[in-house]
């Protein structure tokens, strides 16, 4: 066994060596490339030498094309795989955006073990004084108690009147601090207060479908509506991220409807938000609202059906690493692809210095140095590497834009392409174009003239 584990960091301090090395090795290649563009600045402004580039490349037309396509491709899929990596960490987050991503929700439900003397299937039912209780719990930023109306668990519901208009609407009976736990944003009036829930005011707040159902696009605020044969008024209209279907739910103070549905001191539900808990603590902050549960209603704490938890932190930190993965995966493949492209490019740039020896023989008899031979070679890699790699970016952005305007599917949201990325390519193309010339330069700068014009 000690042999193994020895073997095992022989080769993770070879493999750590061997990287450090490559690094080295290139980090040293991309300085003399930028000491040799500071010398021959000149030929990036010389029509002689662009022209000359052109028509060397233009020699090898299928040759030419057939490298462009390749670190066209290796961009292209590098591009348009980020693309979708952002597509898909989008749509997560518009996924998460109708409730609240460091949100908690505690539901009374069935014991499942027995407890106390008690047997199982026991259903609980929270109470005001539970919220009151749970309130004072450290690390809870906003907290809120549901009352299913009428005892309805899942979107209470009770047929909603105005005129000769009617239909069902969701309600949710909730303190003013639910306002935290969704993605609602009100366009007109308020959202519930303290004021209400004290006072036990009939105020109802309206999602915009339930409100343009009602009212058929006029006012609705301060107008009176019927819920279960109980008026109430209008006092504020929202929108909410997730659609039509969450702008049919109706808010009511938890208060008024637990006097108005006879549902006495029930909470249903308890809902908070832990502001920037990690996700231990907010674990911690969930076991010590069920131990208080616990106490208080004689069942065992460790009875994971008694108390149904929604955790969102939980959840989004699971979608996140989980997205964060296939991205890693996503950008090792585009980088991968694309460095098969510039492995290419680098293969052609040494056959192309292998035809043109005897050219290169010419100029270093007369006159020519070194470093103008090296950066001529760079030049025209870094011409065919970024042309074609900025149509293989343009395909790239665009079919990601052709993408989010066919929205294929909820979980795919605006896979487009951040500026940085765009900017971060071009430098990457530049930066590989160089080095697929630099080797193949080398290469041609240590020709000797006379054995090539001998040769040739």
């Amino acid at each position: 066994m000690l042999v193994v584990v020895t073997l095992v960091k022989l080769l993770l301090l070879g493999f750590g060596l061997a990287v450090a090395v490559a690094v080295l090795w290139l980090g040293w290649s991309l300085l003399r490339i930028v000491w040799v563009s500071v010398l021959q600045w000149r030929d990036l402004f010389s029509l002689d030498r662009w022209t000359e580039v052109l028509v060397t490349i233009g020699r090898s037309k299928l040759r030419t094309a057939l490298t462009m396509i390749s670190v066209s491709w290796g961009i292209f899929v590098l591009v348009a795989l980020l693309g979708l990596g952002n597509g898909l960490d989008n749509g997560m987050k518009q996924n998460f955006a109708k409730d609240a991503t460091n949100g908690v929700w505690m539901s009374a439900n069935k014991t499942s073990v027995p407890f106390g003397g008690y047997d199982v299937g026991r259903r609980l039912m929270f109470e005001n004084a539970d919220y009151q209780r749970a309130k004072k719990v450290e690390g809870i930023e906003h907290i809120s108690g549901q009352h299913f109306i009428r005892g309805q668990r899942w979107g209470s519901s009770l047929v909603t009147k105005r005129g000769a208009k009617a239909n069902s609407f969701s309600l949710d009976a909730v303190h003013p601090e639910a306002f935290y736990l969704g993605g609602q944003t009100i366009v007109s009036g308020r959202f519930i207060t303290a004021a209400d829930v004290q006072q036990r005011r009939k105020a109802a707040v309206l999602g915009q479908t339930a409100a343009n159902f009602l009212f058929e696009g006029g006012q609705p605020i301060g107008e009176w509506i019927e819920i279960g044969s109980v008026p109430f008024q209008v006092v504020g209209v929202f929108t909410d991220p997730g659609g039509a279907e969450e702008e049919r739910r109706i808010y009511l103070p938890i208060s008024t409807a637990q006097l108005a549905f006879n549902g006495g001191e029930k909470v249903g539900m308890l809902q908070f938000t832990v502001g920037e808990a990690s996700p231990s603590e907010t674990e911690a902050i969930i076991e010590k609202i069920r131990q208080q549960l616990a106490d208080r209603y004689n069942f065992d704490p460790n009875d994971r059906q008694a108390i149904r938890v929604q955790n969102n932190i939980e959840q989004f930190e699971r979608f996140r690493q989980l997205f964060w993965m296939i991205s890693a995966f996503i950008v090792v493949i585009g980088l991968g692809t694309l460095a098969a492209g510039v492995v290419g490019v680098s293969n052609i740039m040494m056959i192309a210095v292998k035809e043109r020896t005897k050219e290169i023989g010419v100029r270093k008899a007369l006159g020519a140095t070194p470093n103008s031979i090296v950066f001529m070679i760079i030049q025209e890699a870094v011409f065919l590497t970024g042309v074609a790699g900025l149509l293989g970016l343009a395909a790239g952005v665009g079919v990601s834009e052709l993408i989010g305007r066919l929205e294929l599917t909820d979980f795919i949201a605006n896979p487009s392409i951040d500026i940085k990325v765009g900017v971060g390519a071009t430098i990457f193309l530049v930066i590989a174009g160089a080095l697929a010339g630099y080797f193949p330069a080398r290469a041609a700068a240590k020709v000797n003239p006379i054995h090539a014009l001998r040769d040739q």
